[in-house]
């Protein structure tokens, strides 16, 4: 079902990938990404579509991750080179359309932005009702059951509700005498009122993403809406089961509480983490955290962001014109573009690949013990002990001399110890 309904989207990506790839007229124009008029009707005349068609679907294939925006161009998803031979990516792409629901229609000009904000924020317990029930609901009962879920949001944020309230004769000394009372019942159809528009409006929306029917006054979720709908409880199950105990921690905080953790259990835990937070700021904690001057923590960080996965593709490209960060976000982009973990070493320069042995170097000798120091020396892209020395020496790593006489300590071989002493003072010297 995703992708009969992401079809159309990944036509027009297609086309766009042929028709406006590199070398050839651009496919934007107004630094949004969105198609010029003359691209869109090309695509209308090629395509055998309306020009509304062709830009209803290059929208919906941007929402799905099959064309990523980059400034004021695009380029194809890593959802698209995957569409043939992966169903998840597909799914994937449809859970991120269906993420961007509100997006889907326009919503009522004549409803503040907060009321609209509420309603959003409400919605995913309206969703969860129809998946309890299993098939038709009246919109009747959802809509009793928003009022609640809105005027809760409002006593969580300790507000009154918007809109009109009236107050029965003879109860305005009552209320006053008793502050802290329920609102009147006499409330509930004004407060309906409001709500009612704003309830059609985000179930037109959802109906538009594929997620349920809606017609003749009621809901019914579609078996990909609740497949949806599961898939989200899921993860709120998963982030209450937080493994280690770091599911409140900041960014630097869960990495360090997930340094001493097997690969699995670490990646339980990112998962967790990353599930109770918005992915925008989940990932600017992690930068953030890669940034600081520990490098254990930097590596697990890029670890973090792999579990992140597409959703963080603009700020890891973002990130590679600083120094600390560019081995591990080209290492990161390799491995997201497809290619094989054991091979993306490839992609960096022989001054990259130096200065990232240097920092995973400072990492083990920060946390780890000197024979796994040793076995480091091992990994070294350079044939010989010397020429590594040479390489270190010229990259110009912060941490090199700290690394060198962590590695002079630990080596059980007197005249390489010996030799690794000696490069270490000539880089304090030097850079003195």
């Amino acid at each position: 079902m995703a992708r009969s309904r992401l079809a159309g989207a990944a036509r027009v990506a297609r086309w766009a990938d042929a028709a406006l790839g590199p070398g050839r007229d651009g496919a934007t124009t107004d630094g949004r990404a969105a198609l010029s008029d003359a691209t869109a009707e090309r695509a209308a005349r090629e395509l055998g579509l309306t020009a509304v068609q062709v830009r209803a679907e290059w929208d919906t294939a941007r929402l799905a991750g099959l064309v990523e925006v980059h400034g004021d161009s695009a380029r194809p998803g890593w959802r698209l080179r995957a569409w043939d031979r992966d169903d998840s990516a597909v799914l994937r792409g449809w859970v991120a359309f269906f993420d961007a629901w509100s997006l889907a229609c326009p919503e009522p000009g004549d409803h503040e932005a907060a009321a609209v904000a509420e309603v959003v924020s409400a919605m995913p317990q309206v969703l969860s009702l129809l998946q309890l029930s299993a098939g038709p609901v009246p919109v009747e009962q959802l809509l009793d059951l928003l009022r609640q879920r809105v005027t809760e949001l409002r006593t969580e944020r300790c507000e009154i509700p918007f809109g009109p309230q009236p107050v029965p004769a003879g109860t305005v000394g009552a209320a006053a005498a008793a502050p802290d009372a329920p609102e009147p019942a006499a409330a509930e159809p004004a407060e309906d009122a409001l709500l009612a528009p704003l309830l059609d409006w985000a179930l037109r929306a959802l109906a538009a993403v594929g997620a349920l029917t809606y017609g003749d006054g009621q809901a019914t979720l579609t078996p990909l809406g609740s497949w949806a709908v599961w898939v989200k409880l899921e993860q709120i199950c998963v982030a209450a089961q937080s493994p280690a105990g770091n599911i409140e921690q900041s960014a630097e905080n869960m990495l360090r509480g997930c340094a001493q953790l097997r690969p699995n259990a670490a990646r339980a835990e990112y998962r967790a983490w990353l599930a109770a937070r918005p992915v925008g700021s989940a990932v600017t904690g992690l930068l953030d955290a890669a940034r600081g001057e520990d490098a254990l923590l930097r590596g697990l960080a890029f670890e973090a962001l792999r579990v992140v996965g597409a959703p963080a593709e603009p700020d890891v490209r973002a990130v590679l014109d600083e120094p600390a960060l560019r081995p591990y976000a080209l290492l990161w982009l390799a491995e997201h573009d497809g290619v094989d973990p054991e091979d993306a070493h490839e992609v960096l320069t022989r001054e990259e690949a130096t200065w990232l042995w240097v920092d995973t170097a400072a990492a083990v000798a920060d946390h780890g013990e000197a024979p796994m120091l040793v076995r480091h020396l091992e990994s070294a892209l350079q044939p010989t002990v010397p020429a590594l020395l040479d390489e270190v020496r010229a990259v110009g790593h912060p941490r090199t001399v700290q690394v060198l006489v962590a590695l002079a300590a630990a080596h059980p071989d007197p005249a390489l110890a010996k030799a690794v002493r000696r490069a270490a003072f000539q880089v304090h010297t030097w850079g003195s």
